[in-house]
Formats: structure tokens, sequence, C-alpha cells
């Protein structure tokens, strides 16, 4: 995108001043797809990427990669970590440390036992976002010192929680009762989102799926391109039954996935085990197979309709909210 078309101004909010960027939008840590390339084309065009934290197999791989990343933006980014408790549970503390002497500023956590690691990030310096699915949630964050909240909406891609409640709702509540800055997730894709996001009180937003469908995005294009022509009907709520539930792709494998959850008598996860595996999943993104595992998505496919740059997705995201809170306030007298 040429120089002359850029977008000359900034916005200004809470959010956008904490980060150091020009514009409060914050690329969402997805599993396999946050890697360098996806957070610093982010980055460079204004908006605030993440890097993965557990995309990366090892913490020595992370501090490489936030190394790796810092040699293709100059712009603040920072890591996603997503703490659930597990019974393998990966290294936390020293993906911690990585995080730390990678001299990382600004971190987005995510489950409920990233509050473990809430302190040693606060005593480095590090400015926390926290991801949640309830205001309950939220105001638990706030309470334990974190900076701004990012709440996902029932429309999100990943894991929206068991309360089923949409954006529409969540968001301003969480506006009402909370003192830090709301980043608003879930169902975001255009700039009239970002609109709704903002007249609803939000200071910035969260964009997943969105980011997904960027050329820029290190994924196969045939994933693309199907996440392209999915409508808001294409997605599937998985582990629901387990009290896990997870918005996906509707495919083979998350159809197979729901069918055998819902027999007779329940399931346990080892009777999908095969099915959701991760690995499975990132070879699907890796070989372009749409049908091949599962692929993390949200409802907003349906409003997915190119692949462009992430700067050319910014500029026009940036343009059209504007033109949409000016329209609105010029109808009325």
């Amino acid at each position: 995108m040429s120089e002359e078309v850029k977008v000359p101004y900034r916005i200004r909010t809470r959010v956008s001043e904490m980060l150091g960027v020009r514009y409060p939008i914050i690329q969402g840590g997805m599993q396999w797809v946050g890697l360098a390339e996806m957070a610093s084309a982010v980055s460079n065009a204004g908006a605030f990427g993440l890097l993965t934290g557990l995309s990366q197999p090892t913490p020595e791989a992370l501090a490489r990669e936030i190394a790796r990343c810092r040699t293709m933006t100059d712009q603040p980014f920072g890591v996603n970590m997503t703490v659930f408790p597990t019974i393998t549970p990966p290294p936390y503390s020293e993906y911690i440390d990585a995080i730390i002497e990678g001299g990382i500023k600004i971190v987005e956590t995510a489950g409920p036992k990233s509050s473990d690691h809430w302190g040693k990030l606060q005593n480095a310096g590090i400015r926390i976002v926290h991801k949640c699915v309830a205001v309950r949630h939220a105001l638990s964050a706030e309470r334990a010192g974190v900076d701004a909240v990012s709440i996902d909406g029932f429309e999100c891609a990943g894991h929206p929680g068991e309360d089923d409640i949409p954006g529409l709702v969540l968001i301003p509540i969480a506006v009402k009762k909370l003192r830090i800055p709301v980043v608003a997730s879930g169902g975001i894709g255009d700039g009239r989102g970002m609109a709704a996001a903002f007249a609803l009180g939000a200071e910035g937003i969260n964009m997943g799926t969105r980011f997904e469908v960027t050329q820029e995005a290190p994924i196969h294009e045939a994933i693309k391109q199907a996440l392209v022509a999915g409508s808001e009907r294409d997605t599937k709520l998985i582990f629901r039954t387990m009290k896990n539930t997870a918005r996906v792709f509707r495919n083979a494998v998350s159809e197979e996935t729901v069918a055998i959850e819902n027999k007779p008598g329940g399931a346990h996860f080892e009777d999908i085990r095969h099915l959701v595996a991760g690995a499975r999943g990132k070879a699907a993104l890796d070989a372009g197979d749409p049908q091949g595992g599962i692929i993390t998505a949200g409802m907003v496919i349906g409003l997915i309709d190119d692949i462009p740059s992430c700067e050319e997705l910014i500029q026009r995201m940036v343009r059209e909210c504007r033109a949409q809170l000016s329209g609105a306030l010029a109808t009325m007298d």
C-alpha cells in the first residue's frame, strides 16, 4: 500500500497508549499461527502483533522466536501465554523467563492458571492484558492488578466459556463494571465491528480469525480459501459435553468429534483424542487440508471475503470505523 493512501491519523485510547501503537487493534494469540511472520506484519501495520508462546516447543525456541521477530519489526509486539491446568503441563515458568529475558513489555494471558505467573511478570515491569470470557473473571483479574482485560464474546474462535453470552451484551457489562480498559474480542472482522466495539465502550479490539485470513498468516493458502468460502454457520462447538467448549471450523473432523460426544452415554476425551490432537490440526494447516484436522475459527468467517495484507486490512478497518461513527452521528439532529 502506498504512503499516500495511508490513514493520516491515530486512534488514541488507553489501550493504544499502553501498547504504544497507532491503532488499538490486537492480533489474537493463535496456536500455530502466531509466529514472527504474523506478529511482525501486524505491528508494522500500526497495530499490535502477538507471538503465541506455546506455538514454540520449548522456552529456548520462544526466546529465538522473540529475537527473530525483532529482526522483522522495530515496532512493539508482545507474547500470548495461555495457561491451563493439565496432567503434564509445559514448563510455564521457563517460558515466562524467556519472555522477561527477551525484553517483552506486554503479555496477553489466558486460562485459569495464568494468575500464577502474574506476579513474576509484574515484578519485571511487564504490562498484562488478560483474556477472559466472563465479567466475574475480569473483575478478579482487575483486583489482581492486570492492566487491561480482553473480553471474549460467544461468537469467538477457541474457548468461549460455558455461559454463551454474546459480545453485544458482554462488552458493555464489562465496561460498566471495570475501571481498567476493556478490549472487545470475538466476532470482529471489519471497521463496522470496530466502530460497534467503541460504541459499546471498549477501548480496543482483538482479532484472531480475521488475521488468520491475511497474506502474511503462516498457514496454507487452501485453508485461507476455505475460511473465505465459509459462512457464519460454518463453525462447530466441540467439547461441549465436557464443559470445555471450543468453537472451530465446521469440517469432517469437527463433525465426527461432535457425533462421538453426542452418542448415548456420552464420551470421554480418550474417545476423541485422535481427532482433536494439536499435531493433527497443525498438519492440516501446513498441508492445506481443510478437512484434515481441527481448525480454530470464529463466526466472523461469515464477514470475510478476501485475503488482504495486514496493512491493507488495518487501513481499511480504520477508515471504515471512522466512516461508520461519523455517519451515525450525522444522522442525529
